[in-house]
Formats: structure tokens, sequence, C-alpha cells
């Protein structure tokens, strides 16, 4: 590397190749247009467009107003969607990748969007590497690649090869000069798709998604044996077209998804105020399925930061030799870590010096080493090294908690690839951890929630053990991360039985995860360095502290930008909040297309008029299901959460509520038709005015639940019908919506097909009796 390679660019270059290239913005979350894509290209969407088409064609205006309610509900999903993307970019922004760049000699900190072709930037374990460009310098680096290219193990460059953004450094250091950066990028191409690719939908998505397949192979049947009907009937377009529009607009669940990625973004919204940048929409609903948690211990359970509490030399050596050897190695090793950082603010040396030669310290070997003048001053784990009578100084420490390396040199090489047996140790340096004021409380949390924590820590056992101890984890026997299984079989079996797991490598702890998820557990990972990576790569939902590396927070689904641990627990409450509300609205929306079916079946393919036109249909589903589902999906709640079943759950109340409001819309019809001779526009109020009954009180026997939920749940459902009777009440309204007076013979016809459906409910189980589901 030439002496003008190792000064960089000068700041005057740099800025004179940022002005001459088109500016760009790193992308923080979804763009504009899928926003736009995911609310308005949908299945339903593509139903409702060409009914409405349909109709705009062969019938009348007014029964295309299910159209408005498209358009509204489309941009209402749309605006509240991209209202959460500001804030989740301006959140994004506090934890977006930046670089190491050297300028004029001098590095400092840049934004990746400052970077130039020809920069030279510095990376170490953890930094993510943002630009393509070819190493000048190599220290032992180690990649990860995987989400360029699919590899998992960590890939050796060295000097002269060329590295491309999105892998991270997992060991190591090194140089490297800018060819690309941002959209010319290699990975400016595949970040996006490489991260949808890793995170697995969560529960409640897919069992919407099976929900909405099932509505859709009822869909299409039903659809085409009302066509055959009519055809055959030679029904004329002027009514066959408003027939069929009403059955088909019925059966569609429109709003359902709509529904769920709104509250997918609201409460994304809501996380970020509390300092949590939701990544992905689904993170908060998934968090709440999680029935086991793994979680580094540093940084998650106790601060980030270390201090060292003291020196303890080995007999014979002067404590001033073991304090200059520590100040040497803290301000010589080019890795830098939260160990090296506390042994440099305890012991600074007068000016950082370049050692010789380095072997890079990385969490798989667990040492690293510096050679200054002629010698190499070594600091690792405390077992690697010849203790003598420094070993039971060493397990005391350990066993109270401490976080314990050794120090030794040695003028014999020392490499990468061979232990320490033969490098006697100088003295041990004893770091402590402080506990997290909130750690406990959150533990105890989800220990009430009857989730199980792992905790996973390159630790000492015994360390870890004390540690969680203290936070209120029962511990039992902790493991060392050494001596784990190698069958799958037998550590499934341990994993039951243990919560600690110390001196684990990145790699076991991936395995950890990867057995515990195949075992039938939804994994939760909580981490914030390097070897955290693997396994929260790994876990149905990556959560990553903002105090944690770039690497940690790029694959993560949740960063904690403050990193507040106590954020999980309100993360938790969020979700379940929504799994509860949207199972239950859920309800409601296929509750509509069972009625639906059973009005097609029934009434559909006879000569009958049918009951309802379609203006009549938007306004009970506004007035019964669009309306309210929007307020109690992002309400308050409380009681139980269940995924598995879920459409077993659904089916067991949205079968017979659709079937009973068919039955009671469908006798107190005919009735009015056949049996009392109401004129069509009558009997169809009549229809009309027993679905928004029976509707309504559905809302009630479902949602009320305790004292304040039930008063505001009724009260909603008096305010919704007190706009239905507004709606009979003014003449021009009544006019539009084809509906006619609400005189004795209608209202005590509507009564009594309201009364039939809602007790043939009550008999039928409890689940329909207000707060006794």
């Amino acid at each position: 590397m030439t002496e003008r390679t190792a000064r960089g660019l000068t700041e005057s270059e740099a800025a004179r190749r940022l002005a001459a290239r088109d500016p760009y913005a790193p992308t923080t979350s979804r763009s504009y247009a899928s926003i736009v894509r995911a609310n308005v290209l949908t299945v339903f969407n593509l139903i409702l467009a060409v009914a409405g088409a349909a109709t705009l064609a062969f019938g009348e205006w007014q029964d295309a107003l299910f159209l408005g309610v498209l358009f509204s509900n489309s941009a209402i999903g749309i605006t509240q969607e991209i209202r959460a993307k500001r804030a989740l970019d301006r959140l994004a922004a506090l934890v977006a990748p930046t670089a190491t760049v050297v300028r004029d000699g001098i590095a400092r900190t840049a934004a990746v969007d400052e970077v130039v072709p020809g920069d030279l930037l510095r990376v170490q374990p953890g930094d993510q590497i943002v630009a393509d460009g070819e190493l000048v310098h190599a220290d032992g680096i180690a990649l990860d690649e995987s989400i360029l290219t699919g590899e998992s193990r960590p890939v050796v460059r060295r000097t002269g090869a060329h590295v491309r953004s999105g892998s991270f450094v997992v060991e190591g250091a090194g140089e490297l000069v800018v060819e690309a950066v941002g959209p010319e990028s290699y990975a400016a191409t595949i970040t996006g798709e490489a991260r949808a690719f890793r995170h697995p939908r969560s529960p409640l998505e897919r069992a919407m998604n099976r929900l909405l397949l099932t509505l859709v192979a009822v869909i299409a049947p039903l659809g085409i044996v009302l066509g055959v009907a009519l055809w055959e009937r030679r029904t004329p377009l002027t009514e066959a077209v408003p027939t069929s529009v009403a059955a088909v607009v019925t059966l569609v669940p429109e709003g359902l998804i709509l529904l769920a990625s709104l509250t997918f973004a609201v409460a994304a919204l809501r996380m970020a105020a509390r300092g949590a940048l939701v990544q992905q929409l689904n993170a908060v609903e998934s968090l709440a399925s999680v029935d086991v948690v793994c979680m580094d211990k540093t940084g998650t359970l106790t601060e980030p930061r270390l201090e060292v509490l003291r020196i303890v030399p080995a007999r014979g050596v002067d404590r001033g030799e073991v304090e200059a050897r520590v100040a040497e190695y803290a301000a010589s090793a080019p890795i830098r870590n939260s160990t090296v950082d506390a042994l440099a603010e305890r012991f600074p040396a007068q000016a950082p010096a370049e050692p010789g030669a380095n072997v890079p310290f990385s969490s798989r070997r667990r040492f690293g080493a510096v050679r200054r003048n002629g010698s190499w001053i070594v600091v690792g784990a405390p077992e690697l090294f010849a203790l003598g009578q420094l070993g039971d100084t060493a397990e005391r420490e350990a066993e109270s908690g401490r976080r314990v390396v050794a120090l030794g040199t040695s003028r014999n090489g020392v490499s990468a690839d061979r232990g320490l047996d033969d490098v006697p140790a100088l003295g041990l340096a004893v770091l402590g951890e402080r506990l997290r004021p909130d750690a406990r409380a959150t533990v105890e949390f989800f220990q009430r929630q009857g989730v199980e924590l792992k905790i996973l820590s390159g630790d000492r056992p015994a360390t870890v053990a004390a540690v969680a101890a203290d936070v209120g984890v029962v511990v039992g026997s902790p493991v060392d991360g050494t001596t784990l299984p190698e069958s799958r079989a037998e550590l499934a079996e341990l994993l039951r039985e243990t919560t600690v797991i110390g001196r684990i490598s990145p790699e076991e702890k991936r395995r950890v995860v990867e057995t515990l998820r195949d075992d039938g557990r939804y994994v939760a990972m909580i981490g914030d360095g390097v070897n955290d990576v693997p396994a929260l790569k790994a876990a149905r939902l990556a959560i990553a502290q903002g105090t944690g590396t770039q690497m940690a927070k790029s694959v993560a689904d949740v960063v904690l930008v403050r990193g507040d641990f106590a954020a999980v627990p309100a993360m938790v409450e969020e979700g379940r909040k929504i799994l509860r509300n949207l199972q239950r609205v859920t309800k409601l929306f296929v509750t509509k297309s069972v009625f639906a079916s059973v009005l097609i079946v029934s009434v559909g393919l006879t000569p009958t008029a049918y009951p309802l036109l379609p203006r009549h249909l938007t306004l009970a589903a506004t007035l019964t299901i669009g309306v309210p589902a929007f307020f109690l999906a992002l309400a308050p709640s409380s009681g139980g959460y269940r995924i598995g079943g879920f459409l077993r759950e659904v089916a067991s109340f949205s079968v017979p509520a659709g079937t009973a409001a068919g039955l009671g819309v469908l006798s107190s019809y005919l009735f009015a038709l056949n049996v009392i001779d109401l004129p069509l526009i009558e009997a169809r109020t009549v229809a009309t005015t027993v679905l928004v009954a029976v509707g309504l009180y559905l809302i009630v026997a479902l949602e009320a639940e305790g004292r304040r939920r039930s008063a505001a749940v009724v009260g909603l459902s008096a305010v919704l019908a007190a706009c239905y009777v507004l709606v009979l009440s003014v003449p021009f309204s009544r006019e539009f919506f084809a509906l006619a007076a609400p005189g004795p013979v209608i209202l005590a016809t509507a009564l009594a097909g309201a009364a039939f459906a809602v007790g043939g409910l009550a008999i039928t189980a409890d689940t329909f009796l207000p707060g006794r589901r």
C-alpha cells in the first residue's frame, strides 16, 4: 500500500466526488411503491373492482358503493403505513450503518451516503462492509458473506482480494479502497431479497393465509353456480348483475388483510415511540407467539460497558509490570471490544502504538495477541493459559460472577492455530458487569407469561450462572458449551432441562437455537455482538440491542435503539393484544362470508328476487364490520390467545353465526314477501334491518369483556344502531339506499327475524351470550 493510499483521499477531493455523484438515500424500510402495491394489488381488490365495473356498466351506480369502501380502505392503509414508514425511517437513522473513513491520514466516522469511490475504509469485527472495494491491508480478516452467497461459514480474505458490500467482518481487521458504493454496489440489487428470504411469516400471517385460501376456494364454486343459475333462468342483466355482485361482494372479506397490515403498522408506530425499531412489520405480533427466549448475558442482562475492578499478579510478578503490559496490549490491539476498551480506559498508554504483528481476538479462539519489542503479549480466557497458583483465584472470581481474563507473554511464536498451554500467566484482570436496572423485572415478566429463558454466553458457566441467578433465572446446573452433545436428539433433551450455557461458541449458539426451533419451539434471540449473529439469523425472531454491532442490527427484526431491555415486555403485550383483537375481528369478517354462502345456496339459486342489493350489504357491512373492526382491532384487550387451531376457532363462531344471520334474514324476508305480501322494497328493508341488528348483537357477544370494555362496546353498537335509524329516517338517504320508511309491520317482522337468529345462537352455545366467551 503506497503512502498516498494509506492517507486516503483529501477532504476536498472527497467533497468533489460526492458533488459529482447522483445523491441517494440508503433504504431503511419498505418503499412507497411496495406499500401501495400491498394495499391495492390484492386478489380481493381485483374481485371487487371487476364487480364494481360490471355494476357501473349494467346496474345502478348506488350499488357500486363498495368501490368507495375499497378506495377509502386502501387509502387509509397506505396513509397509515406511510406514516409508520416515516417514523421508522427517523428511528432507523439512529442505528444506520456507518463507515470509518480515512481522509488526509485521519480516521473518522462517516455516513454511508458520504462514502465515495477512492475512499479508504477501515473495518473491524462487527462492521458492515458498506461498499465494494479491494483490500489493501488484511489482518486475519474473515467475512460473513451469507447475505450475498448463502455460505454460512466465515470466509478468510487476504490483501488484494475484492470484497462486496453487504458482508460483515467476523474477525480480524483490514482496510479497503472503495470501488463502488450505493446503487452501483453489488449488494444494492439483492439486499431486499436476502432479507425477505430470511424472515418467515408470523404465525398469525400463516393462519390468515390459510383462511383466505379457504375463502377463495368457497367463493369460486359458489360464484360459478350462481352465474350458471342466472344464465339458465335467462335473467336480464339489470337483475343478474346486482344479484351476482350482492352475493360475491358479501363473500369477500375485503377489509381483513388491510386491517391486519394496518394494525401491524400502528403497533410499529407505538413501538417506535418506545425506542424499538421494528424492521419487519409482523415482528411485534410474532414476539407474542414466542415461548422461549435465548439471550446473551452481556448487553442484555448486564450493561454493555465493563470496568476493571482489580489486577491480580502472579506470584513473583510485579503489579506494575502487569499493568504496563495490559496498557501496551490495550493500546496496540487493532481489534476493539468491550474488554479491550475497559482495559484501555483503566490503564491508558501514553500513545497508541502499532503492533509488529498480531493475532486478532475472536470469540472462537477466545484470545488475542500483539507482538511488541520482540515478544508476544497475549490476553484471553484463563483456562487457555498455564495459570499455576492463579487458577484458584480465577475460579473464585468467575464463580462470583466476574469476568476474568488472563495476560501472559511469550517469546515463542503465537498463532491463531495453536493453543497457549506453554504461555505462563503474568496475572489476571478482573472485570465487572453491572446488572441492568430493568433486567430482574423483565425476567419476572417472562416467567409470569410462561416464556422459557435460555442464557447463552461465551463467559464461564459459573460466571453466567451467577448473573442469571441475580436477575431471577432458575439456573439449575449450568452447562459448559464446549461439551454439548453432537446428537441433535441428545442436545434437545439437554435443552429441556438447562437454562444456562457458558463458554459457548457462535456456531454452537446457532445450533442451540436451531435445535429448539426444530423441537417445535417458537424461538426469539436477543443479542448485540458478532458472536450472536449466527443465532440471530437462525431464530424465528431476532432482536438486537441498539448499542450492538452493525452486523447484529442488520439481521435483526427488531432493534432496541436505546438498548432498553424493558421495552421487550411492552412489545409482548402489544403483540398479544394484536393477536387477541385480530382473532376476534376475523370472526366478524368470516361470519359475513358464511352468511353470503347461506343466501346463495338458499335463495340465490331460485327465481325469488335476492333479498339484498349491493348497497344494502355495503351499509350493513360498514355498520357491523367495517367501522367497529377498525376500533376494536386497536383497542386495549385482555384474556387468552391461541394461534394453534386458528381456523377451527374462527369457524366455531362464524359458521353458526353466519348461518343464524342468514336464516333470520331469509325467514323474515320470505315471510314479508310471500305471507304478508309486502312490496319488494319493504321486504328488503326488513332483511337489511335484521342483518344490521344481528350484526350489532354479534359485536356485543364477541367483544364484551369486563365492565369498562363491555360499556364501550355497547356504546359503540348503540351509536352504530343510531346511524342506521338515521339512514331510515332521512328521506334522501332512505331513497339512496332503496329502503322503505319503517312502519309497525316492518319493525315487527324485522324484530321477529332478529329474535329468531339471536335465540338460535343463544341455544347453540354460551359463546354467543355477551361476556360468556
